[in-house]
C-alpha cells in the first residue's frame, strides 16, 4: 500500500447511536494523518494528499521507534497541553521555514494518536473487519513511548455519552462511531460522528466570494466584546449554488459605503492583510496553500443566527452554518456573553499523558 491513501470518512449523527456491533472512540481535534512506514522511511500523509512529514520531524523520529518496520496506520496528530488539545498551536506548526519548523518541534512537540491499521508487512488489511484491524493495532504500537497512543475504545454507549459530555473542555470534538465488522473504505462516509452544536447570533460584517465566482462563499461573522469592539469570530458557509446567488443579491444593499465607518476598515488595506497571518478576515492562509482570502465589506447591520460546534481562542473552531437572519435582533446585542463556556476537563482521565 503506497501513498496517497484517502482516509475513511464520517457522516454526522445528531446523537450517540445505540445498537449491536458498534464501537465508540473520542473524536480528536487535530490533523488527520496516515503514517506510511517502510524500514527507515516514514511519510506522514494528510487528508488532502499534502504531506505533513516536513512539519513534524519529531514525530518521524518517534514513530520509527513506535511502529513495526512495514505498516500503514491511520490516526491523528495533536498538540497536548495542560488545558487540553490546542489546535491553534498545531496550526502554527505548518510553517514554510525549516528553521522555524525545527524550533517549534522542540517547543511544542506533537503527539500521535493511532486509531486504525491499514496494512502490516505485506498484508492489506483494509478488506478486514474493524475488530480485527483494531486487535492488530493494539499489538503493534509501542505506547510506552511518550506522545504515542492508541485511541481509547468502548462498546458501551453510556461510556461514549459520558465522553461526549465530560471531555469537551479538554478539546475533544465529540465521538466517532464505527461498526466492528466494517471494512476500511477509502474516501467513503461509512463512519458516524457525533459533534457538539450550539447557536449564536452574530453580526454579518462581510463576505467572501465562492471559488466559482458565482455567489457568496462564506459570511464573515463578528461578536462584540465588553469594550464594544467587534471581533471576527469565524464564518458561515456550505451554501447551495442557489443560496450563494441569492445571498449576493440580498446583501448588495449593505455594500454601499460599507467601509466608511466599518470596524474592520483597516483590514481591507493590502498591507494589513499581508501582516494578518490569517487572524483577520483578509490575508493568506498557510494551510490552504496561499489561497486568496480577500473579502467584501458590508455595513454591520445584519444579524445572523449561526450553528457552531465550539469556541477556541475567541473564534469558532470550525466554520458555522447559517440558520436564519434575525430582523428582530440588533447588532449591538451580538456579544460574547451569549456563548457557552465549557469547563476545562482533566485530559489525563482519557489521555494518559500531559506534556509539561
Amino acid at each position: 500500500m503506497l501513498p496517497p491513501v484517502k482516509p475513511m470518512l464520517a457522516k454526522a449523527a445528531p446523537e450517540v447511536p445505540r445498537g449491536e456491533n458498534l464501537s465508540y472512540e473520542p473524536k480528536w481535534d487535530g490533523f488527520r494523518c496516515i503514517v506510511f512506514r517502510d524500514g527507515d522511511e516514514i511519510e506522514l500523509g494528510s487528508r488532502n494528499d499534502r504531506p505533513l512529514t516536513r512539519y513534524f520531524p519529531e514525530l518521524v523520529e518517534l514513530l520509527r521507534d513506535a511502529l513495526p518496520q512495514r505498516c500503514v496506520v491511520d490516526g491523528e496528530i495533536v498538540i497536548v497541553t495542560d488545558n487540553g488539545l490546542d489546535f491553534d498551536t498545531l496550526q502554527q506548526r505548518l510553517h514554510p521555514a525549516d528553521s522555524r519548523v525545527r524550533k517549534l518541534a522542540k517547543e511544542t512537540p506533537a503527539s500521535f494518536v493511532a486509531f486504525d491499521l491499514l496494512a502490516l508487512d505485506d498484508r492489506d488489511l483494509t478488506p478486514q473487519p474493524f475488530s480485527e484491524r483494531r486487535n492488530l493495532l493494539e499489538g503493534i504500537v509501542d505506547t510506552k513511548l511518550a506522545r504515542v497512543h492508541v485511541t481509547p475504545l468502548t462498546t458501551d454507549p453510556d461510556v461514549a455519552q459520558d465522553w461526549f459530555t465530560r471531555f469537551e473542555g479538554a478539546g475533544f470534538d465529540g465521538v466517532m462511531v464505527k461498526s466492528l465488522d466494517q471494512a476500511y473504505l477509502q474516501d467513503k462516509r461509512v463512519m458516524l460522528k457525533v459533534k457538539h452544536e450550539r447557536t449564536a447570533d452574530c453580526v454579518v460584517a462581510g463576505y467572501r466570494m465562492h471559488k466559482d465566482g458565482e455567489g457568496v462563499g462564506s459570511l464573515l461573522l463578528g461578536l462584540f466584546d465588553d469594550e464594544g469592539n467587534l471581533h471576527h469570530v469565524g464564518v458561515a458557509s456550505s451554501f447551495t449554488a442557489a443560496k450563494r446567488k441569492s445571498l449576493l443579491t440580498e446583501l448588495a444593499p449593505l455594500r454601499e459605503n460599507a467601509l466608511d465607518n466599518h470596524p474592520w476598515r483597516d483590514w481591507a488595506d493590502a498591507m494589513a492583510q499581508a501582516q494578518s497571518s490569517g487572524k483577520m478576515p483578509g490575508g493568506m492562509s498557510r494551510w490552504t496553500g496561499g489561497k486568496d482570502l480577500s473579502w467584501e465589506a458590508l455595513r454591520p447591520e445584519l444579524v445572523a443566527e449561526v450553528r457552531y460546534e465550539h469556541v477556541q481562542s475567541g473564534r469558532f473552531r470550525h466554520g458555522g452554518r447559517l440558520s436564519r437572519f434575525r430582523a428582530d435582533r440588533t447588532p449591538d446585542s451580538c456579544t460574547y456573553a451569549q456563548l457557552d463556556e465549557v469547563a476545562p476537563a482533566e485530559l489525563a482521565a482519557i489521555f494518559d499523558e500531559v506534556q509539561p
